[in-house]
């Protein structure tokens, strides 16, 4: 008999609470790098190629969460400069844009924007949601931390939260993968057969950019976003099973983009 199994039945398994409670296991995960607030300017010096991704802007100094593998280069190299974001249940953006740190100037706006058009389109969601999952090109590291919320620890069926088969069933699309352009038709073939309302979340790193190994080859469209219109933007690579169910409870509206409960 499997060592897992009898410590189950000995300590028995323990069911996160989160979002109705805080989850110290949470908020202990390491996320994408960030800039620090006040850098020491020695640490700042040539940046250009430090980040394997080209995660890294000068002028001002900004990471593009989206394009984060978490390889801990940055913060390895330059710790005056980067420093990892905490917690596990983000980024989840609702633009592009808003993955970059600190934001650009114009993200508040067309946050808000997006918000207010996603609440309306989510408003006839309510407890039972239905999410169909697409591979559009994945390494498989995404599709772990999804399996993973199947099981007893994030149980996401607890929140009506279901995996459905058919797109036809579907309220939320989760797609994973950098968009290879082999799946560009079958994806788009799986948006356009959900009903409305529906919601797309590019799911990792790979899907918001192309990642590391494919972004800008003529293989992906280097990111889902070019295929299907994309609603939520999740961050990390792979995303956390928290920061997925962040995502899904956001596009439901059930949690806010800060994290508070909407209804």
């Amino acid at each position: 008999m499997s060592i897992w199994v009898l410590r189950g039945l000995r300590d028995g398994v323990v069911t996160t609470r989160w979002p109705a409670k805080p989850d110290a296991y949470a908020d202990a995960w390491r996320g994408p790098a960030r800039p620090v607030d006040a850098p020491d300017p020695a640490d700042l010096a040539d940046l250009t190629d430090l980040c394997p991704t080209g995660a890294i802007s000068v002028d001002p100094v900004r990471v593009d969460m989206g394009r984060c593998i978490l390889c801990g280069r940055c913060v390895a190299e330059r710790p005056g400069a980067f420093a990892w974001s905490e917690g596990a249940t983000g980024p989840a953006a609702l633009t592009r844009e808003q993955l970059i740190i600190p934001e650009l100037p114009e993200t508040d706006a067309a946050v808000a924007a997006v918000r207010a058009r996603l609440a309306e389109r989510t408003a006839a969601l309510r407890r039972s949601v239905h999410v169909r999952h697409v591979d559009a090109g994945s390494d498989g590291s995404e599709e772990w931390e999804i399996q993973a919320l199947l099981g007893p620890v994030y149980d996401i069926h607890r929140l009506g939260v279901f995996i459905t088969a058919s797109p036809r069933h579907a309220d939320v699309l989760l797609v994973t993968g950098a968009g290879s352009v082999g799946m560009s038709g079958p994806l788009r073939t799986t948006y356009d057969g959900m009903p409305d309302p529906k919601v797309v979340i590019a799911t990792g790193t790979d899907a918001v950019s192309g990642g590391l190994l494919l972004a800008g080859s003529d293989q992906t469209t280097g990111g889902v976003g070019a295929t299907v219109p994309v609603d939520i933007w999740l961050a990390g690579s792979p995303p956390s099973p928290f920061g997925i169910l962040n995502a899904l409870l956001i596009a439901v509206g059930y949690l806010t983009p800060d994290g508070k409960r909407s209804r």
